[in-house]
């Protein structure tokens, strides 16, 4: 596991002016309760861990995070069968609300039951269930996905739900103590005093909202861009504290600060922040009026009542796949207007910069190279530019960059290459969870399901230290966090390559395989491991 270059107090600093102002009088703060756990992140793994804490006895747990309020951000997440399986085995009563949240608000109920009433007295059949579906240039059918819970749990043993970000977030952060949930504390340091036996984490609160390159549209800072512009912070407007936690649970996302202190001033320097995965998205939010001769072809060729298409240049021949990297989803919405999410491969500095018409012109650009019909094409060409955002795909890596040569593959794990060595997933009493530890492209809906199953493995072994009383023996803690990352990281390894190689709704083989191993598995079997 890496260690950080330091004195036995270890002092990591970002250099921001807020930060700078901060530490001037950090020293001056009080000591604080000391928690058991303080989880930095409140969006839902965070969260879902404090709440797995809390259902296994430990109480004595904070959650901070810098957002300076909870704000709708985020898009749709698909909670798949896995992360499902883990909220459920994290706490029952967080996996029902999660699911009657969800579902609630894909088929909202009439107050009175009237229509269910009324369909039954009528002996209407049932409907058939909505399909996400994925079609070639010419319009054909290469597969299709059911976006039925019952559908998924049918095939899997558990559903799926789909639910926003926010929604998902405010459920969970329900679930807890409202004073154990703090906004505005943004985390700017973090200090092993091993003498004390605990990790000191210090925070600043000021009144501009930070902006995350990495994990948001593009579009959606503008404003918080020009906030920050305009403000001068001084001393009198930042709030500085300290708290104490005998252990961290980093859940702040692919930016993670905290993953960016551990590494700074190490050998794992470079694995900081995380890198260009090599794709992104474009995507119009909507286009209210789109002519009734496109609309008709549209329909007619690709979304045929469907309320999800996705149209890709994949040639897929005799179960095999060659991915060419670009496919655009188009959405309906339920009030009838139409938008678009493209996904490409791209150089990251042909999209630095881009906003409005010039995203239309790159979208429009790559559509032709890659041969697009021209209904698609003229869709995009009446998008109007305000609606137009555009994200680029960050990755931190489960395993070694393909960039670097590895002639023995047994050399990872010694310490003769330690520069090809991947980085810990924990340091001392700190581990890293979610995006922080494993971030990664959307493509195949394993982010947040992905990281409730971190949170499940940490909440287990978490529990198990506190049961045995060990939260002052460093070595049964390093002995747990690298229980957890020797059972995640193989996963975390295969799931990236399929996000990165594989064509998400092919019905190839390998598709099949992935399905296996991902939505069956045997929750049970995972604890025992532990």
């Amino acid at each position: 596991m890496p260690e950080t270059k330091s004195s036995p107090h270890t002092h990591i600093n970002t250099s921001t002016k807020a930060d700078t102002l901060a530490a001037s009088i950090i020293s001056s703060s009080n000591p604080q309760e000391i928690y058991d756990v303080v989880v930095v992140g409140a969006g839902p793994i965070g969260l879902a861990t404090a709440v797995g804490l809390r259902k296994r006895g430990i109480e004595n747990v904070l959650v901070i995070d810098q957002t300076r309020t909870f704000r709708q951000v985020g898009q749709t997440v698909d909670l798949l069968p896995n992360g499902l399986q883990a909220l459920k085995y994290l706490d029952p009563n967080a996996y029902g609300e999660v699911k009657k949240t969800g579902l609630d608000l894909l088929n909202p109920k009439q107050s009175n039951g009237q229509e269910t009433v009324e369909s039954a007295q009528k002996q209407q059949p049932a409907k058939a269930s909505p399909q996400w579906v994925y079609k070639n240039l010419q319009g054909k059918i290469i597969n299709s996905i059911s976006l039925s819970f019952d559908d998924w749990f049918q095939d899997y043993g558990e559903g799926r739900v789909p639910i926003s970000w926010y929604n998902l977030q405010t459920t969970l952060r329900q679930l807890l103590p409202e004073d154990r949930v703090k906004a505005n504390h943004r985390c700017i340091n973090v200090v092993n005093e091993p003498e004390k036996g605990y990790i000191r984490i210090d925070c600043v609160g000021d009144t501009r909202i930070e902006t995350n390159p990495y994990a948001y549209w593009a579009e959606g800072q503008k404003n918080n861009d020009m906030q920050l512009q305009n403000s001068d912070i001084t001393p009198q407007e930042l709030e500085t504290k300290s708290i104490r936690a005998k252990l961290v649970v980093a859940a702040d996302g692919i930016n993670s600060t905290v993953r960016r202190l551990l590494y700074t001033d190490t050998q794992y320097h470079d694995f900081t922040r995380p890198e260009y995965s090599g794709f992104a998205a474009i995507y119009c939010r909507e286009i209210a009026e789109v002519p009734k001769e496109l609309c008709t072809k549209l329909e007619e060729d690709f979304f045929q009542n469907s309320p999800l298409v996705t149209i890709t240049n994949d040639e897929i021949s005799e179960n095999s796949v060659c991915i060419n990297n670009i496919r655009i989803i188009l959405f309906r919405r339920s009030t009838g207007e139409l938008g678009y999410i493209i996904h490409l491969a791209l150089l990251l500095d042909s999209l630095q910069g881009k906003s409005g018409s010039s995203l239309i012109d790159l979208a429009l650009q790559e559509l032709e190279k890659a041969g697009f019909p021209d209904a698609l094409k003229q869709l995009v060409r009446i998008s109007p530019p305000a609606n137009m955002q555009q994200r680029p795909y960050y990755i931190h890596r489960a395993t070694i960059s393909d960039s670097i040569q590895v002639s023995n593959p047994t050399d990872l794990n010694t310490e003769a290459n330690p520069a090809k060595i991947p980085p810990a997933w924990s340091v001392g009493r700190i581990v890293l969870v979610g995006d922080a530890a494993h971030g990664m492209p959307p493509f195949m809906a394993q982010g947040a399901n992905q990281g409730l199953e971190d949170a499940l493995i940490v909440t287990t072994l978490i529990a198990k230290i506190a049961e045995e009383n060990n939260w002052d023996d460093l070595q049964a803690i390093a002995k747990a966090f690298e229980k957890y990352e020797c059972l995640r990281r193989p996963l975390m390894v295969y799931v990236q390559q399929a996000t990165l190689t594989r064509s998400p709704h092919s019905s190839d083989k390998e598709w099949q395989e992935y399905s296996q191993q991902l939505y069956r598995r045997n929750f049970d079997q995972v604890i025992e491991a532990l």
